[in-house]
Formats: structure tokens, sequence, C-alpha cells
């Protein structure tokens, strides 16, 4: 009553109209504290009634294995001796003596080519060849009575010569026309006809010497004081992938290649049952130094960042129940891998409980279940299914 009576003898006429307007804004401003102080009282009973719920995860106990350091490469064999045969002289092909795929030694003959005129040719020059000696012989005989010069002697010993060197030019130009095994080897797939006019240097068959067999690869210049020749290797190829094959290293190159910084090494393989064949390709392993004593852990349990690799190891929860358990993330060091697994140098002890699956929805302390599925077997050496 007094603040009306105020606002009337001041505002006269105006007085009712403002105290209204005045009990409006209060209204406003009071709700909208209210309304704050309601909103912030629900949230912090909602953050408080929300419970960090358990995840489900997968683990491992860490634990030590013997891992003895291995250079790993891919490489290609070639054959110790290798050639595509051609001849040296074109013509048409008259007889083949071989078939494809066939076993033959050194110097078998393999082809030739028609050389009827070089073999009449080849009898003109023999029979000079032998006139020529005739000459020779008979003034040689005169000489001795002073019948003829020795000039004329001369000139016939040089006739007699040049007719030879004729001869053996002929019978070299009928050799280029007979193919030989240059050694011995297994043949490839015919690439000539009976009848068929070739020219010089015509691809005829290819041969390939096949045991023992060679095996190029190239290892990084680091890899230099790992490897000696004689150092046993094992190797093995997609077309027989439950076989290894095993050799020795025979040569390292005496040079390191300026662009890509390897080194080229060759090993030669035993291949008695001709498995392996030229040009296959083939993954190497090198084993060197001596076994070392490491804690493994399978690679699914690594948490791999740019930022450094971690994993999430098992613990009892901050509240000290027996059941309650908890993730803590660590950050690891890693070494060498072998199939499946992973050397962890620093990082996880011996014993230790690492999660294997379902670290995505983990954070540090989040509640954890343990699951009972059986896990897949980690594989130092895993292989393709096949289908």
């Amino acid at each position: 009553m007094v603040a009306r009576t105020l606002l009337q003898d001041r505002f006269g006429p105006m007085a009712k109209p403002m105290a209204i307007m005045l009990a409006i804004v209060a209204l406003v401003f009071g709700g909208l504290y209210g309304f704050n102080v309601f909103r912030g009282v629900m949230i912090k009973g909602f953050l408080a009634s929300m419970a960090n719920p358990p995840q489900t995860v997968s683990v491992t106990t860490a634990g030590y294995q013997e891992w003895r350091p291995k250079l790993t490469a891919v490489g290609t064999f070639r054959a110790v001796n290798g050639a595509d045969l051609s001849l040296e002289a074109s013509g048409i092909v008259e007889k083949i003596h071989f078939q494809s795929g066939q076993q033959v030694e050194a110097g078998q003959l393999l082809l030739e080519l028609r050389k009827d005129t070089d073999l009449a040719k080849l009898a003109s020059q023999k029979a000079a060849a032998e006139l020529a000696g005739i000459n020779l012989r008979r003034d040689q005989a005169q000489l001795k009575i002073h019948a003829a010069s020795q000039a004329t002697v001369d000139t016939d010993q040089a006739n007699l010569k040049s007719a030879e060197a004729d001869v053996a030019q002929q019978e070299a130009v009928i050799a280029q026309k007979t193919l030989r095994a240059p050694f011995a080897g297994r043949l490839g797939i015919r690439a000539v006809d009976l009848g068929q006019y070739i020219g010089a240097g015509t691809n005829i068959v290819t041969l390939q010497a096949l045991d023992p067999i060679y095996l190029d690869f190239t290892l990084p210049q680091q890899a230099l004081n790992g490897i000696e020749v004689g150092q046993s290797i094992d190797a093995g190829v997609d077309a027989f992938p439950n076989k290894k094959f095993t050799g020795k290293i025979v040569a390292i190159n005496s040079k390191v290649d300026q662009a890509s910084r390897n080194v080229q090494v060759r090993a030669s393989l035993a291949n008695a049952d001709l498995e392996l064949k030229p040009g296959m390709f083939a993954q190497i392993d090198i084993v060197t130094g001596k076994p070392e004593r490491l804690v493994t852990l399978p690679q699914t349990a690594i948490v791999y960042a740019p930022f450094g690799n971690s994993v999430f190891l098992v613990q009892k929860a901050a509240d000290g129940k027996a059941a309650g358990l908890s993730a803590h993330q660590t950050f690891v060091r890693l070494g060498a891998t072998r199939g499946d697994e992973v050397a962890v140098l620093e990082g996880v002890t011996e014993g230790a409980t690492v999660v294997t699956a379902g670290q995505v929805k983990l954070r540090n302390g989040s509640p954890l279940n343990i699951s009972d599925t059986q896990q897949p077997p980690v594989d130092p050496n895993p292989k393709p299914v096949d289908q």
C-alpha cells in the first residue's frame, strides 16, 4: 500500500500500469533464475547417476619366447646356366633331333639346317687343297735336283695354306648350321618346325641347367654385417606352400647399388626333383645372430598411432574390489614381428594381462568384463587357407 501510494503520489494516473510492469519483470527474472537452478540440479543428478558400463574384451597373458633374429627378402630363381639357343647362320630347318622338355647332355646334336650347297663347296675346296699339296711335294722333289726354284716351292706352300684355310672356313660355315647343346640341362618348348626358314639369331629352344639352381635377392646395406658366404637360407614358393627349400649363400655383390642402397646376394639350392624353375618368385628367411628371450604379444593387442604405440593392461579397479577390473593404457616400444606375433621391448612385463580385442571402446579406467569366447590361434608362420 505504501509503495502504491508513493507511485500514485509521484506518477499520478500512470502508477497502476507501472506497478503491473514491474511485477511482470520481477516474475520473468525470477522464472529464469529458477530455471537455471533447476537445470543445474538436473544435469548434476544425471551425470552422477550415469554409470560407466563395463566393456567386454578379450585378453591374453604376456610371456617370454625365444626368438632368433632373421632377415627376410624376396628373390627370383635363375638357372646356373641358361640360354635361348639360336644359330649364327640362316637357312631351312632340315632335321630336328630333340623333343620339347627333353633332358640333354652337353654337345648333344639338336638341329640341322639344309647345307647341301655348303657341302659341295667344301668338297671343291678340299680338292683344291689336295692339288696344292701335290704341287708342293712335286716341286720340293724337283728343288732337290735343282729342277725348280725356291720361289716356286714357296709359292706352292702359300697356295696350300690358303687352300687349307678355305677348307677350315667352309667347315666353320657348315658347323654354324648345326645346333648342339652347349651344356647339360632341360630343354623348353621348341619354337621352330621342319622346313621352316629361320634367320640368324632366331630363337629355337631354351636350355636351362636346373640342378642346382640359383636364387638372386637383395638386402639393405645395414644387413651386410649379418650375412656371409656359406650361410644357410630357407626359401618358400607359392607353388609348394607346405614345403621349404634350403640352400646356402654363394656370393655377395662387391658393391651396393647407389640408387636403392641395396646389395645383391646369390644363393644356391639343390633341385634334384626339378620343382624350382627359373623366373619363379620366392620368399626368403635368413637366420642371423643368437636366440633372444623376448616378451611377445599378438599384433591385435597393439594400438598403433602416429604419436606412439600402446596397449591396454587389465588391472584391479581403483575401489580395490577383487572382482572389479579396469583398463590401463600404457605406451610400448616394439621390436620385430613374426607372423601374428610382435616382440615388445619396453612397456609390458611377463605375466601382464593385455587386452587383445575391444580396445576401440576403452579409455583409462574403463571397467572391464573378460570374454570367454575362444580366440583364434596366434601363428608365427601363418599361411593362406585353401578355398
